[in-house]
C-alpha cells in the first residue's frame, strides 16, 4: 500500500555532510509519523530521528545538533540533513513511516548506505 524509497547516501569524509531523502507513496502521508533509523554492521537497528504529523521532532543524543529531520508533506518526502559526520555514523539508513510510534508496525524503505571514512 505504501512504498518508501530512500536516496542520498554515499561515501563522505569525516566532517562532511549528506542529505538523505525518503519519498513515499500514498494519500495519507500528512498524518504519518516519519522516522530515520540506522543499522551499523553487527549492531542493532536504532532510531536516529523522527518527526510526527504535527512537525514535532526528536533526535538520538548521538546526532543531536548535527542532524536535522524535516518533512515536505506536499511532496510526500522526509529528509535527514547530516552535518559534521563521524565514522561512527557509518550505517545503512532506513526510512520509516506510518500512523504509529510502534515503529516496527509501520512501513520501511529498503535502506541507503552511508559511509564516513577518509
Amino acid at each position: 500500500q505504501v512504498q518508501l524509497v530512500e536516496s542520498g547516501g554515499g561515501l563522505v569524509q569525516p566532517g562532511g555532510s549528506l542529505r538523505l531523502s525518503c519519498a513515499a507513496s500514498g494519500s495519507i502521508f500528512r498524518v504519518y509519523n516519519m522516522g530515520w533509523f540506522r543499522q551499523a554492521p553487527g549492531k542493532q537497528r536504532e532510531l536516529v530521528a523522527f518527526i510526527d504529523s504535527g512537525g514535532s521532532t526528536n533526535y538520538a543524543d548521538s546526532v543531536k545538533d548535527r542532524f536535522t529531520i524535516s518533512r515536505e508533506n506536499a511532496k510526500n518526502t522526509v529528509h535527514l540533513q547530516m552535518n559534521s559526520l563521524l565514522p561512527e555514523d557509518t550505517a545503512v539508513y532506513y526510512c520509516n513511516a506510518g500512523p504509529s510510534t510502534a515503529w516496527n508496525t509501520n512501513y520501511w524503505g529498503q535502506g541507503t548506505q552511508v559511509t564516513v571514512s577518509s
